[in-house]
């Protein structure tokens, strides 16, 4: 049966990108085989003027090289694997040579200063060496008049889906800004669909943003600027959307946001619902990891989270940043809890959840911070010894509560970093456990090249000796060494590996989510409305 779809080309100028999709548009899998059957035709010489050259893969969007670049949160990341993906399946080639590519699509963070201060040089950069760029991420949508960014064509972190439409334009000279929230019927939505295409950085890991925005309103935080108030995904969408990542090979899942604690509260549901859901469908030996979560929103679930936690497919571990130790500092930076309750989390966790890691962030240095609230926290971290401490020197945020605050002097806030980083420093959290024989699921490489990276159930990072046949396995091993942050294996002899995949993962680059559409494009003028058309058909 012939499916038939007529797309209209204006040959007039395009205000608004609003005003080039329609309901009708062919699709991206329609795009990309569409696409194969296309061959550009050169005019003839004598229809060229003397000083013109022709370049067909400037005339034909989705033909050029794209780099793109991620800064920030595993949720930013995600959002960078699904806009490679939509290109990629449009029919652009995603390229890690910048200085090969057409266009950049710089995707920014706007936590910290940093890395928007990268994000603003790698824009100049650019610009310098001629490239198309296309914005993306925290910052252009929480700043999106900033004199850095005129002219250029932004993607709202709500309107990822729409990427190819930007480029497009974006490669034909045109700027275009996406900014919008989306809406079903006035109830603001998670996002994007989850069941775009998408290329995972890392084949066998899939990053599942489970709500985007949070219930907080943190006075020094810039990415509510960005992202809003919480709105949160279906259960049955997020279940599907993991069933389909098992389904490709992926043996490890990430849930991320910016507060994965706060889940489900504003649909009637709850974290603990939507994870009970997830591990139902976890193949044997595949592993779940939990995102941040803040502490009011993990008090009132602690019984559950700790049943989940202890789940053989569920890793041990959780992400809870506390931020400060001082009650004090706590509320002026609205943080809605105080160091009691952080306190009670760390020991239920721990006390139910043998072995348990807790990883959390401190900020050195926030507007009003005494030498006597700083020394709270340093009393915090000698007790608890985590094993995971993000230390973050405050940063003042451009129209943030905190950045109209007395600031701590710059040479105070650098000292007690420093101070907080050589305890941190101090210790070492895994000596104790050379000798044990662990489980650990692989799915890395190490930086260095000279170790395959894996994971335990405590989601420590053990290192394992850099074998083909190891990647993506459950392997066995016996802990040999310990360091600051990680631990080494050497593999049981008489043991073998298990792949808890359910099948064969994508190779590196290949689009996730893709269906097979054989199509044909056929062009054609008509006098009559003095404009070109498009028919496409289906099989």
């Amino acid at each position: 049966m012939r499916l038939a779809k007529l797309l209209t080309i204006m040959p007039s100028a395009i205000e608004d990108i609003e005003d080039m999709v329609s309901f009708d548009d062919p699709t991206l899998h329609e795009r990309q085989s569409a696409r194969k059957s296309i061959i550009p035709r050169s005019r003839k010489k004598k229809e060229l003027l003397s000083n013109e050259e022709l370049h067909t893969d400037s005339l034909i969007p989705g033909t050029q090289k794209i780099w793109m670049k991620t800064w920030g949160c595993s949720h930013n990341n995600s959002d960078g694997e699904y806009m490679a993906g939509q290109l990629a399946a449009s029919g652009y080639k995603m390229t890690d040579d910048p200085t090969q590519a057409d266009l950049w699509l710089l995707n920014s963070c706007t936590v910290k200063s940093p890395a928007e201060d990268h994000f603003r040089n790698s824009i100049k950069k650019a610009q310098e060496q001629q490239k198309k760029v296309v914005v993306a991420g925290c910052v252009p949508q929480a700043q999106p008049r900033m004199d850095y960014l005129k002219g250029l064509s932004i993607i709202g972190v709500q309107q990822i889906d729409r990427v190819v439409e930007v480029v497009d334009e974006a490669v034909k000279g045109h700027s275009v800004r996406l900014l919008g929230q989306k809406k079903d019927g006035g109830r603001r939505l998670g996002g994007a669909r989850l069941d775009l295409p998408k290329i995972r950085k890392n084949p066998l890991i899939e990053i599942i943003s489970i709500n985007t925005g949070c219930l907080n309103a943190c006075t020094y935080c810039k990415t509510k600027h960005a992202r809003g108030d919480l709105a949160s995904y279906p259960i049955e969408e997020l279940v599907e959307r993991a069933r389909q990542s098992f389904q490709e090979g992926v043996c490890e899942i990430w849930l991320t946001s910016e507060d994965t604690g706060a889940y489900g509260r504003d649909i009637g549901t709850d974290l603990p619902t939507l994870l009970w859901k997830l591990v139902e469908e976890i193949p044997e030996g595949a592993m779940l990891r939990l995102g941040m979560t803040n502490p009011p929103y993990i008090l009132e679930h602690l019984e559950e989270m700790a049943k989940i936690l202890n789940h053989p497919r569920v890793y041990a571990f959780l992400h809870v940043p506390v931020q400060s130790a001082s009650d004090s500092v706590l509320m002026d930076m609205k943080r809605e809890y105080c160091i009691d309750d952080f306190k009670r989390v760390v020991d239920f966790l721990r006390d139910r959840v043998p072995g348990v890691t807790i990883a959390t962030d401190i900020i050195c240095g926030f507007p009003g911070e005494t030498d006597a609230d700083f020394q709270e926290t340093v009393e915090l971290v000698k007790d608890y010894r985590f094993p995971s401490l993000f230390i973050n020197q405050f940063y003042p945020r451009p129209g943030t509560p905190a950045a109209k605050m007395e600031q701590v002097p710059a040479h105070v806030k650098k000292q007690r970093t420093k101070e907080l980083s050589q305890l941190f420093h101090s210790y070492n959290p895994y000596d104790h456990k050379i000798g044990e024989r662990q489980h650990v699921l692989v799915t890395e490489e190490s930086f260095d090249a000279q170790y395959y990276v894996a994971h335990n159930k405590f989601y420590e990072q053990v290192l394992v000796p850099k074998r083909a046949e190891f990647k993506g396995m459950m392997i066995e091993v016996d802990i040999y060494e310990a360091g600051k942050h990680f631990l080494k294996g050497r593999p049981v002899e008489d043991s073998k590996p298990f792949t808890p995949s359910i099948a064969a993962p994508l190779q590196k680059g290949e689009v996730s989510g893709l269906i097979e559409v054989s199509c044909i494009f056929l062009y054609y003028t008509t006098n009559l409305f003095s404009r070109a058309q498009l028919i496409l058909f289906c099989m």
